[in-house]
This record gives C-alpha cells, sequence and structure tokens, in this order.
C-alpha cells in the first residue's frame, strides 16, 4: 500500500477532513471510501470544522438515506461529534495543533486522541497524526509497537 500524504495544516479546517477519513475506513475497504469521497466531501461541505459541528438530526437523517456516501449513521454522528470536540479543544488550547502537541509522546497523544474522539482507533489515530504532520514512528515501528504490546 501506498503511504498517505502529508499535510501541513494552517487552520482548524485542515483538520476535519483528515479525521473523517480515519473514521469511515475503520472497518471498511480504503477502496470503498476513496470511491465515495468526493461525494462524502461534498455532503460533508467541505469538511469545515463549524459547518460540520452545526449539522442537525435532520441532516444527519438526510445523509443516511444518501446513496453516494457511507450510510452509517454512527459514524456519520460521531464525525459531527468529533468537529465540535475540535472546536472545543482548538478554543481551549489556543490552537487544534496546539492541543496535538500538549502530550508528552505519540503514545500519550494516541490515548488522548482515543479519549476524546469516536470512532478514532489506534490505526485510524496514527493514520490522523501522520497525515497531520505530527511526529509519529515509522510505520515499521508503529506495526512492531502493535505486535509486541501488553495485553
Amino acid at each position: 500500500m501506498q503511504e498517505p500524504e502529508t499535510i501541513q495544516p494552517k487552520t482548524l479546517g485542515d483538520y476535519p477532513e483528515i479525521m473523517s477519513k480515519a473514521v469511515f475506513q475503520s472497518g471498511i475497504s480504503w477502496k470503498v471510501v476513496g470511491a465515495k469521497w468526493p461525494s462524502i466531501k461534498e455532503a460533508f461541505r467541505g469538511f469545515d470544522a463549524e459547518t460540520v459541528a452545526d449539522l442537525s438530526e435532520p441532516d444527519i437523517e438526510a445523509l443516511v438515506q444518501d446513496t453516494s456516501v457511507i450510510r452509517n449513521r454512527l459514524k456519520l454522528e460521531a464525525i459531527v461529534s468529533n468537529a465540535q470536540r475540535m472546536l472545543e479543544l482548538d478554543e481551549r488550547y489556543g490552537g487544534f495543533q496546539k492541543y496535538l502537541r500538549s502530550h508528552a509522546d505519540f503514545q500519550s497523544t494516541l490515548q488522548y486522541i482515543r479519549k476524546n474522539f469516536k470512532f478514532m482507533g489506534d490505526t485510524g489515530t496514527y493514520y490522523f497524526l501522520y497525515v497531520a504532520g505530527e511526529d509519529v514512528p515509522t510505520h515499521g515501528e508503529w506495526v512492531e509497537s502493535r505486535i509486541n504490546r501488553p495485553r
């Protein structure tokens, strides 16, 4: 598999799309997500954090009925909740990037993201941080750490 491209986020608006892709890719083929991504991005109005955070229950219901997107209600609701949480943390820390960098190391960042955001498991969080240009272990090191972790 080809490594995803990284970005250098300049505003809060750069983060919701990356996180939402990680949410949708949880348990779904990356090819399916990629094929539907243009429609998903349009449905979520370009992933502007404030716009996504303001989506209402009727908006979610419309998305559940829209065959051009992945219609998993829990994931759709998670994306709205995650945008709301992102806005809260952005305000509290004076920037979302500052929140991401407020933790001691990769492992603690991973734990805090899993705690604060829905549908963000270890793999999705690694992907999110990698694409957002944050310090992460190499893919090989990360895979090795997953294999050797205590159960």
